[in-house]
């Protein structure tokens, strides 16, 4: 995520207003609160802050609340899907379609989980954009927790409009 010192540093944040707009995804299962900065084409980084009244908190596992490696992936395919958005979009003669367009995730390669997310934390996904095959968005993603690994995985979704 190097920027060329010579330009102008320019901050994109997108707020949940914005993402609601560019993904389909509700609660409880929008896993993403805020883009914090991103460069279409490139790369995207997003947070999402865990309480303890998320649906899974109470059952996984009830003396020790762990976000479920499961949900971290869906975390890191939905911080891809922006990034996807965010690219089409910046496309000049793109317009915004009036609808989000549906990201079907079509691969999970080579997940990792490093360490455990819980309650109280606030989690980063970063995606990064590898290229584009037929359609096929090919990213590689992770989650970092105060400037650690927590999970990591390649990412390959594909982009429908409803």
């Amino acid at each position: 995520m190097s920027s060329d010192p010579s330009q102008p540093v320019t901050e994109r944040v997108i707020n949940l207003d914005g993402i609601k707009r560019r993904l389909p995804h509700r609660y409880p299962f929008l896993l993403i609160d805020r883009v914090l900065d991103y460069s279409p084409g490139e790369w995207l980084r997003a947070v999402k802050n865990i309480s303890a009244n998320e649906p899974w908190a109470v059952g996984h596992f009830p003396d020790r609340a762990i976000m479920p490696g499961v949900l971290l992936v869906e975390a890191m395919a939905q911080a891809c899907g922006l990034l996807a958005f965010v690219t089409d979009e910046a496309r000049a003669d793109k317009e915004m379609p009036s609808e989000a367009p549906l990201f079907y995730l079509v691969g999970v390669d080579d997940a990792r989980f490093k360490q455990p997310v819980e309650p109280g934390d606030s989690p980063h996904m970063v995606a990064s954009l590898e290229r584009v095959v037929r359609g096929i968005w090919l990213f590689k993603a992770r989650v970092e927790l105060n400037d650690r690994l927590v999970a990591s995985a390649g990412i390959r979704c594909t982009m429908r409009t409803m």
